[in-house]
């Protein structure tokens, strides 16, 4: 049976940290390919033409085998390079072939609603049933979650409550980076307005392997994570093991 696997990233990734690839790297390491075919779908920025020409830029041969969904409206490949595909025509079979699904980021409910007309949802939970790794930062990591903290409402930092459930419990990504975030999160899932969760700091990658959590990995020496649970009326951060990806020797205090 194959391996179910999801990689959500609290930030970073090649969108946030272009000279930093440790994170993709890891992701790419879960594939036993000397280079592995990777999806882009970017449906979260509406397909935004630069964010989908920095992806190619990133993951271009010899490193892995590009290619991407647009579900907003047709693509002119001109832009992008020779070997750019866009799979709309028959994206199921696309994404049941590909080693790794990496989803942007951007706003969340809106993916969600637009890959649930289009049958999305389903080709993805049938991809990581069958192996397919799937991952993404922001958007492309809370979604595989059942629930978890959003501001594309509008309305401030607010509980999304559809996410794929994939994964269960909650998420809250850029735990560290956007003003808000933490004690939002605590106090929600205190109230049990969101259900006990995970959270990750830019720069730090969770790892769960059918379902259950494996490991956090970062690009950067200090990023976090955090298993977040109610005790009573109460939240409660459980600091999770974090392994730096990179040299330790190399970012040692001065």
């Amino acid at each position: 049976m194959a391996l179910r696997q999801v990689v959500a990233l609290g930030g970073g990734g090649f969108s946030e940290e272009p000279d930093n690839p440790l994170l993709d790297d890891f992701i790419l390491g879960l594939r036993e390919s000397d280079c592995p075919s990777v999806c882009f779908v970017p449906t979260a920025s509406g397909d935004a033409d630069k964010y989908i020409a920095k992806f190619y830029a990133s993951f271009a041969p010899p490193r892995a085998r590009p290619s991407h969904v647009s579900l907003f409206h047709p693509k002119t490949l001109d832009d992008f390079p020779e070997t750019a595909i866009d799979a709309r025509d028959d994206i199921e079979s696309h994404l049941l072939s590909q080693d790794v699904v990496y989803v942007g980021g951007g706003n969340t409910p809106a993916m969600l609603a637009v890959w649930r007309i289009h049958g999305i949802d389903r080709m993805l939970r049938t991809a990581w049933e069958r192996g397919v790794v799937l991952c993404g930062i922001s958007a492309g990591s809370l979604c595989w979650f059942e629930s978890g903290l959003t501001g594309a409402f509008g309305q401030g930092l607010v509980p999304l409550h559809d996410g794929l459930g994939l994964l269960r419990g909650s998420h809250c990504p850029h735990y560290d980076s956007e003003p808000g975030r933490q004690p939002t999160y605590r106090k929600l899932v205190a109230s049990g307005d969101l259900d006990e969760g995970w959270a990750a700091d830019d720069g730090t990658a969770l790892h769960f392997v059918d379902r259950e959590f494996r490991a956090a990995v970062s690009s950067r020496p200090a990023a976090r994570a955090f298993r977040v649970t109610r005790e009573g009326q109460e939240s409660q951060e459980l600091p999770l093991p974090v392994r730096f990806l990179g040299d330790p020797s190399r970012h040692s205090p001065d």
